[in-house]
């Protein structure tokens, strides 16, 4: 458990990050805020202030009134009988500055704000289609993509005329040349598509047993989890981790885009591709080196559901808060009802939306998933 005097203590930041000493004209002034801030914590509990994320607290805090149905389910999920750290690395607890500032910033990630996170273990790789199969046969759970279509499928949908299947369906992107800057337009339901048959009837995960899986909704990613005994990165969480213990850089490996370094878009998006990378879509987890903190594909390969709820203008108001502690979003989530999904995919590129920065930020509907999103899990 930490303690005041843990702030003071230079192992606990980035080292290339500002310290909690910058926020004052000197050193000197740090010390006495720090010290005057003992009663407050002693007031409110240090264990409650630097506490991390919980999940049957944030469900229970940060619930929707149309989740009852989803989450009713993860009741009837039996956590499995061992609960083990392999395969995942420890993220030291610290402080960096969230957000970013350049020109490729997207108005949502702008507005840095100090952040600090309490340690967790995080997988190494995204959960691989093997790993949810896992899940799968010993709970019998049934995926969103696999069950009768419900309004939660319409958002992605909305404002584009799009006629839905009536049948079990997810979202495929287009694999014809789709000229319009419109995302919407990329998108197709196919009907039978799912984290068995990525592509739809007729396709499998074969052979794919070691590549993310995806089709999965963010109700999905969550029943894993349950099972698993672990949860879902909160935002600030999975922006630290990204950064592996840096703090000016642009993507998890350093500053320059490289091909070789991760599975994105190599060209024009989405008229023109490239594919000096080799992979057309996903490709299988440790394919490419790791960031710093041992993390692999925290860029690029699959977006990676988030715990927290999207908010346009929330980094904006956490600007004007002063330092965040574990923060896990907003309370609510803005209509419509979207949760943040991180680290792009093999769709982003330089020409859209460089997903794989690790500033960037993204969202979608937590009812239904898609080709290219996936996720990886925390445990504190």
């Amino acid at each position: 458990m930490l303690n005041p005097s843990n702030f003071m203590r230079k192992s606990h930041f980035i080292p290339q990050g500002g310290r909690f000493f910058s926020f004052f004209p000197n050193r000197q002034k740090a010390i006495l805020f720090a010290i005057a801030a003992i009663p407050v914590f002693a007031a409110f509990g240090i264990g409650r202030i630097l506490r991390p994320v919980h999940m049957p607290e944030y469900l229970e805090q940060k619930k929707e009134w149309y989740e009852k149905e989803y989450l009713k389910d993860l009741e009837q999920i039996k956590p499995a009988k061992s609960h083990s750290n392999e395969n995942m690395v420890w993220i030291p607890g610290g402080s960096f500055l969230m957000g970013g500032k350049d020109a490729q910033t997207l108005p949502d990630a702008r507005g840095l704000h100090r952040v600090f996170v309490s340690g967790f273990w995080m997988d190494e790789t995204e959960v691989t289609n093997a790993q949810f199969k896992e899940f799968i046969d010993a709970t019998g759970y049934i995926t969103s993509a696999e069950r009768s279509p419900n309004e939660g499928n319409l958002i992605m949908a909305a404002n584009h005329d799009v006629i839905l299947p009536k049948e079990p369906f997810s979202w495929c992107f287009k694999e014809e040349k789709t000229p319009t800057k419109n995302s919407g337009d990329w998108w197709e339901p196919v009907r039978g598509a799912n984290w068995k048959h990525p592509f739809g009837p007729g396709s499998d995960i074969i052979g794919k047993e070691t590549h993310p899986v995806v089709h999965i909704s963010w109700y999905d990613a969550m029943a894993y989890c349950q099972w698993a005994g672990k949860r879902l990165p909160t935002e600030a969480e999975w922006e630290y981790a990204a950064r592996g213990g840096y703090a000016k850089r642009n993507y998890p490996w350093g500053n320059d885009l490289d091909f070789s370094l991760a599975n994105y878009w190599q060209g024009v998006f989405p008229d023109f591709f490239l594919n000096r990378d080799g992979f057309l879509k996903t490709s299988p987890v440790r394919s490419f080196a790791p960031n710093p903190y041992g993390l692999y594909e925290i860029g690029g390969n699959v977006w990676e559901w988030c715990l927290d709820w999207y908010g346009p203008d929330f980094y904006q108001q956490s600007k004007k808060s002063g330092v965040s502690i574990n923060p896990s979003g907003p309370h609510k989530g803005n209509q419509p009802l979207l949760k943040v999904i991180r680290g792009g995919s093999f769709l982003c590129s330089e020409s859209y939306c460089s997903g794989y920065k690790v500033s960037t930020r993204m969202k979608s509907a937590p009812c239904s998933g898609t080709e290219h999103i996936g996720f990886r899990c925390v445990r504190i």
